[in-house]
């Protein structure tokens, strides 16, 4: 083959790929925004499709897609969500996985207030402690768990602070308006990025496993960009990504 030849037939594959690119609408939980972000640039690469992202708390987004949002893929921060929208007819069924294994973290912007042990929560050395509304994040349903297993919820509720979505909830603690927050733990382990402040990894027996499930919405089952997103989120450069914002995987390993 000459080398027009090899030109045109390289430039007839990548007029093809930028005629099939597509666009996804993405909703996805606060706390997995930013490792999205990094994995969309390998899926775009590969794939040509984009992804228009949107990042909330998993509650948010069910009330939106239930009023018609046309969300196209959810990846929510918990597993309860996706089934019901399945179970209700939003979702494609069996369309559902778990795409990573959430972790918990107390954080302070303070190098050394918080100590390895998370016995700061019983200090009574603070103002304010910062929380997802546990009604609409499962983060902070998680971290309200946390201070019932240590026998603190009905001591701290004076103190907590609620935020709309674990973002804002870092958010309060990165401003200074809560000297800690139950965040997670993807929000302080960014790569390129040194780690601010100190933080207590929460023992997993302390909450419920946060199983972070994906699933395809009604409006995307026709859109093969959705379709490619799903599978994307399986492959290994993914898994590599997720692993390395501290995410653990389906499996149970780190």
């Amino acid at each position: 083959m000459t080398i027009p030849r090899l030109r045109l037939l390289l430039l007839s594959f990548a007029l093809h790929a930028a005629a099939q690119a597509g666009e996804v609408q993405v909703a996805v939980a606060a706390n997995f925004a930013t490792p999205l972000a990094q994995i969309a640039e390998g899926f775009t690469a590969a794939t040509g499709h984009t992804l228009k992202i949107s990042a909330g708390a998993t509650g948010k987004f069910y009330a939106q897609i239930a009023a018609g949002a046309p969300f196209e893929v959810l990846l929510a921060a918990d597993e309860e969500t996706p089934r019901k929208l399945i179970a209700e007819g939003l979702a494609v069924p069996a369309s559902n996985f778990t795409y990573a294994i959430g972790k918990l973290a107390l954080w302070s912007a303070q190098p050394g207030y918080v100590d390895d042990q998370g016995a700061v929560l019983g200090s009574g050395k603070f103002a304010h402690i910062a929380i997802a509304n546990p009604k609409i994040a499962p983060y902070g349903a998680a971290g309200l768990e946390v201070l019932k297993a240590r026998g603190l919820a009905d001591a701290l509720a004076p103190r907590l602070v609620t935020a709309e979505s674990i973002a804002q909830a870092y958010q309060f603690v990165a401003t200074g308006n809560a000297e800690l927050g139950f965040v997670a733990l993807s929000q302080l382990l960014v790569p390129g990025k040194p780690l601010v402040g100190s933080y207590w990894l929460v023992p997993q027996a302390l909450y419920r496993e946060l199983r972070q499930d994906a699933v395809l919405l009604k409006a995307g089952e026709k859109n093969p960009a959705a379709l490619a997103l799903l599978n994307w989120l399986k492959a290994e450069p993914t898994k590599t990504v997720i692993q390395i914002y501290g995410y653990g995987h389906a499996s149970g390993k780190p």
